[in-house]
């Protein structure tokens, strides 16, 4: 078919493929390849396509690392992706390579109702405004999402790495702990996957408890541990910082969207937590931040549903 385009979604541990048409992502063309099995992308490419006997006329690449002028090295995997490989492999006349969380800007205009759940309300009214993703798993980014002349652009960024925002005497204790243990205080450093169990192990260290593994530390929360709620509490506040420092920085009146692993994980707790409050937490900009809403990404597919977008405005079909 002639705009029948291939996307790819590679994570540390896993790649996913699927065929889209338009904007529109197949769902039973999705199929999972474990990176270990494989030498690279492109013989994971090559098979899939060989398998279906299909010949694509574009080819979309979201990747876990930075990417400069279609070249990417992912940040957990000894791959780097290439344009021109890309292209070698799929055959593919029109090819992009997409940061994640690019990919994840390109998808908030394509997703569903049923695959957003609101953290905190906010004006929904202006919908070419500009947006902003913030993707918490194993690391940390975010990115704006504009809309200009009918097209979306995605700047890439790396924004975990910025400073960790603190406040009060308990996160400066937090920080002085990261640079003394871990050699730096940026804000993934804190907001991660690891940085969850980092915020942890730093009240331990402070009360002589034993350090816990994100998933025993939830467990440990949802039994009514006071030190696991602390921890909780605290990751939820340095989020809401962290987010309200980005909202005052870019004005995303078109919304926040909240994606990832870690995400999705803490998204239910978020409001009970203090999300909200230190997301608020601005001076006499408090009220200003109600125009913002916030919304969670529950569609573990939507690097692919941005992949499929970013290649649907580029053959015109957006």
């Amino acid at each position: 078919m002639p705009d029948l385009a291939v996307v790819a979604d590679i994570g540390g541990t896993n790649t996913r493929v699927a065929l889209a048409e338009g904007t529109a992502v197949d769902p039973s063309s999705i199929e999972r390849f474990r990176n270990s099995d494989h030498s690279g992308l492109p013989e994971v490419l090559e098979r899939y396509l060989r398998n279906r006997n299909i010949s694509p006329a574009a080819a979309c690449v979201a990747m876990a690392g930075p990417v400069r002028d279609g070249i990417g090295t992912l940040t957990n995997l000894d791959w780097s992706v290439d344009r021109d490989v890309v292209a070698e492999a799929t055959g593919a006349g029109i090819v992009a390579v997409l940061n994640d969380l690019q990919a994840q800007g390109h998808a908030v205009d394509h997703l569903t109702a049923d695959t957003l759940t609101e953290i905190l309300p906010g004006q929904t009214d202006r919908p070419h405004a500009a947006k902003l993703v913030i993707g918490v798993g194993t690391g940390l980014n975010a990115a704006p999402v504009f809309r200009l002349g009918g097209q979306t652009l995605v700047p890439p960024s790396e924004s975990g790495h910025v400073s960790l925002p603190v406040h009060t005497e308990e996160e400066l204790r937090l920080r002085d702990w990261l640079v003394r243990v871990h050699g730096t205080a940026g804000a993934e450093e804190a907001l991660s996957g690891r940085g969850f169990e980092r915020i942890h192990a730093f009240l331990c260290e402070e009360t002589g408890a034993s350090p816990l593994d994100a998933e025993a530390i939830m467990a440990a929360y949802a039994a009514g541990d006071p030190l696991a709620r602390r921890a909780m509490e605290i990751f939820a506040r340095l989020l809401g910082q962290m987010a309200g420092n980005l909202a005052l920085t870019l004005l995303p009146f078109g919304g926040i969207y909240m994606c990832g692993g870690v995400a999705r994980h803490f998204g239910p707790h978020l409001v009970d937590l203090g999300f909200g409050e230190a997301f608020r937490d601005k001076g006499r900009f408090s009220g200003f931040m109600d125009q913002f809403s916030v919304q969670l990404v529950t569609d573990d597919y939507a690097a692919l549903t941005g992949s499929a977008a970013h290649l649907a405005e580029r053959m015109g079909q957006a």
